[in-house]
């Protein structure tokens, strides 16, 4: 017979109205509210601030440290506890990694409805996040708790790495060419399990690729022919690439039949499991997007899907692609592929991004 106090309990994701780096604020939106705010000094000591839109801010401490720091934070992607808190972990950590840093500790931010979820679930979701900090050999040191109406959990993520191998999302070369370490297609597959439609497999797929952290971070930052480093999460694949594109002054070429994608995902972007972030990402970025034959719909959908936990995009020299995918290999990401290209700009032509 089943508990009933265990039956009243309310599924995660149906506290939350956006799941994952889905709830992430457009980037359009983000633009104009964060304007006003890069006019603020800055020291001279912060390598890395908000003026890339890049993954973490980097402050150097002398000749051979710098900090790392980062926070990040959102509603449940899933309905286990558990697993909502070790994907919120593992995608917090990613921002240090994509700077090429290793994590040195955490702190937790934790804001839960606690007339709605019993202490024994939101203790869950502490230790899922836990557990994923242990796996990267680091404490979680401190935090702060609110009382809030959406479950809200993360960390804010430390971490050192050399002045001189820090990676920006900023610094991509002409003739660079592309590599993503994870398929694409968390979004579509959260937006299935929301409406009960995501089967046993599909979730082991999303969880697995979910709770992988980016540990190849600090090795391909060790690379010389590594020249730009990002994240692939709330902005989807073109989001993050167009932000490689205006900070370089290039243009990112995408070749689309060569984007690895999470088994069964086409299908379910068919059939119309997409998130709403998806479409507001297209809005704020669609018009630069270009295709030399059109976008299909699903094509676009997958493009600007979000990733929670996503993958690093790799800007590096032609001549390191080969160690670049060995290297990925070897921390386990079997589904790294070469995706594409950078190229200089035509005389008046803008950043941008070519889809092909």
């Amino acid at each position: 017979m089943a508990d009933p106090e265990k039956t009243q309990v309310p599924r995660l994701t149906s506290l939350s109205h956006g799941g994952g780096c889905g709830c992430k604020i457009a980037p359009g939106l983000l633009t104009q509210i964060l304007k006003s705010t890069s006019q603020l000094p800055m020291p001279p000591e912060l390598m890395v601030g908000i003026e890339s839109s890049d993954d973490a801010a980097v402050y150097r401490l002398n000749d051979t440290q710098a900090l790392v720091a980062t926070t990040d934070f959102f509603m449940p992607i899933v309905d286990d506890p558990y697993d909502f808190g070790r994907i919120a972990a593992a995608n917090a950590l990613s921002d240090v990694y994509a700077m090429g840093g290793t994590p040195i500790f955490a702190l937790a931010i934790v804001g839960m409805p606690i007339k709605v979820l019993p202490v024994d679930v939101i203790g869950r979701i502490l230790e899922g996040g836990q557990a994923v900090c242990r796996a990267a050999g680091i404490p979680i040191a401190g935090g702060h708790s609110i009382d809030s109406v959406e479950a809200i959990y993360g960390l804010v993520a430390l971490g050192l790495v050399h002045p001189g191998r820090v990676r920006r999302n900023a610094d991509a070369k002409p003739g660079d060419r592309l590599v993503l370490g994870k398929p694409l297609g968390v979004g579509v597959l959260s937006a299935a399990l929301k409406k009960e439609q995501l089967d046993a497999a599909g979730y082991a797929r999303m969880l697995a690729t979910t709770t992988r952290l980016n540990t190849p971070g600090p090795d391909l930052a060790a690379i010389p022919g590594v020249h730009a480093l990002t994240d692939v999460t709330g902005f989807g694949l073109a989001g993050h690439a167009l932000e490689i594109a205006r900070g370089a002054g290039l243009r990112l070429v995408i070749d689309w039949a060569r984007v690895p994608l999470m088994i069964g995902v086409r299908d379910l972007a068919a059939r119309g499991f997409v998130t709403g972030a998806s479409g507001r990402n297209w809005a704020s970025y669609g018009a630069e997007v270009s295709a030399p034959s059109g976008l299909p719909d699903v094509v676009r959908d997958m493009l600007t899907d979000p990733q929670t936990s996503g993958g690093l995009l790799v800007s590096c020299d032609p001549g390191c692609v080969g160690e670049v995918l060995a290297l990925f290999r070897k921390h386990g990401f079997d589904e790294a592929a070469e995706i594409g290209e950078v190229t200089p700009l035509a005389p008046g032509q803008a950043p941008g991004l070519l889809v092909r």
